[in-house]
């Protein structure tokens, strides 16, 4: 029986999950239960704790470990749950010595159950100073790949608590970053994706300094067979120079920016301590797309933030059309404890819930929008299982009939729905040469 792994948040949780999960099989873990949990939300905290609950009753004995970002910002609190073995921090969940020490514990089945202080294996996140490769890193049904490149953050937004589960920002160095892509590129991956808590701040604690822009660019140039360079969501202010020149140039970084703009109001970003104002996110989005008119962006907007008043959310709204976004990620404002933001004023969770509403609905009309600018144009998918598919602008295309997955094919869709583009398959027999990723 293989361990049960329930992960929440992040894709950067996701991509630890299959470490964590590849270190529990190689201790010998299987009778176990492990919860990635999350702490961007409060939302996103009682679900980790639900889960917890759940896990151990749909199999009673069996022992539950709890980690992430939410266990180590307060261990406490999952430590005093009955239904927890162990709490582990998140430097602590990425080393393979724990988990076999895991195995070897008399807190785990067959032995006393610990009390709540012993449960605690959570280290001070602050002090790391490097990161170190994920274990073994391995492409989603021979199609798409995700190499952790950054982790942690230097900013401290006023509403953020992920830096105090993340730490302060680390970089994989380049030759690092090149050997994970090689081994997803050797397991058949078509598509590699970098990730990070702060992507854009990659770099600055290596030596020399290497900005995003030199480590696309160093993977692109190693990797000649590689077809698709993906990057995860990204600081607009903080893109560097040789990162805009690359996407503006080269065809196999895929022309999607998820873009960390928040508000569309200059006294909410000055309050939540951002670093850009609104004619930034409107100016490089222009800029950007004059650069590469194929391109698409996304974006995380928070509704209902600390004194935000109705004109200040309009402002929000407008940012949508203005920047011309194609995905929207809503966010109600989610109190955190010991963030500023907490102890400013609080707008009323009813309005809160009707602002975020409104953003979905913006949100939606301008994703239907994009969508219909896409019909009938010829695009270039990667397929993936269930029969669905990304265009190098990340749009959703579901086929009408079974394809294979971890092909690159041409396609021109005549149909949508309201969650992306329908295209036939008999459109999508014949895989598109490699000169077009020259």
């Amino acid at each position: 029986m293989a361990a049960e792994l329930v992960t929440f948040g992040c894709r950067l949780n996701i991509v630890e999950s299959e470490t964590i999960r590849r270190q529990a099989q190689a201790a010998g873990l299987t009778d176990i239960a492990i919860v990635n949990s999350c702490a961007v939300t409060s939302e996103a905290v009682r679900q980790a704790r639900q889960a917890v609950r759940r896990l151990a009753r749909a199999q009673p004995g069996r022992p539950v470990v709890v980690t992430g970002c939410a266990a180590q910002i307060d261990p406490a609190a999952f430590a005093a749950m009955p239904e927890t073995a162990r709490v582990l921090g998140n430097a602590e969940k990425l080393r393979p010595e724990n988990w076999a020490a895991l195995a070897r514990s008399n807190s785990l089945p067959g032995g006393d159950a610990p009390c709540p202080g012993d449960k605690i294996a959570v280290g001070d996140i602050m002090a790391e100073r490097s990161l170190d490769a994920v274990l073994q890193p391995r492409a989603d049904n021979r199609t798409r790949g995700f190499v952790q490149v950054q982790n942690g953050c230097d900013h401290r937004c006023t509403f953020c608590v992920i830096p105090f589960g993340r730490g302060n920002s680390r970089s994989l160095p380049v030759a690092d970053a090149l050997a994970q892509c090689r081994s997803l590129l050797a397991a058949g991956a078509s598509e590699i994706v970098l990730t990070g808590v702060d992507l854009t701040s990659y770099g600055r604690d290596l030596p020399e300094a290497p900005p995003l822009g030199a480590l696309a660019r160093a993977i692109l140039r190693a990797l000649p067979d590689l077809r698709r360079l993906r990057l995860s969501s990204l600081d607009a202010v903080e893109i560097d120079d040789g990162l805009r020149d690359l996407i503006a140039s080269e065809p196999r970084l895929m022309p999607h920016l998820h873009l960390s703009l928040q508000s569309g109001d200059d006294l909410i970003l000055k309050r939540m301590k951002r670093r850009h104002r609104r004619d930034d996110a409107i100016r490089f989005c222009a800029s950007m797309r004059g650069l590469r008119p194929d391109i698409a962006f996304g974006a995380d907007l928070i509704a209902g933030f600390p004194t935000e008043d109705e004109a200040m959310f309009a402002r929000s709204l407008d940012l949508i059309a203005e920047c011309g976004l194609a995905y929207v990620h809503v966010f109600p404002y989610s109190s955190r404890p010991g963030t500023p933001a907490a102890r400013m004023p609080q707008v009323a969770g009813d309005i809160v819930a009707e602002r975020a509403a409104r953003l979905r609905a913006a949100a939606a009309a301008a994703q239907a929008r994009h969508l219909r600018d896409r019909l009938g144009r010829p695009l270039s998918v990667l397929t993936e299982r269930g029969d669905t598919g990304r265009a190098e602008d990340f749009t959703l295309v579901r086929f009408t009939s079974p394809v294979a997955a971890g092909e690159i094919v041409p396609v021109t869709a005549g149909g949508m729905d309201d969650r992306g583009l329908i295209a036939s398959a008999a459109t999508t027999q014949t895989s598109l040469t490699s000169s077009v990723y020259a």
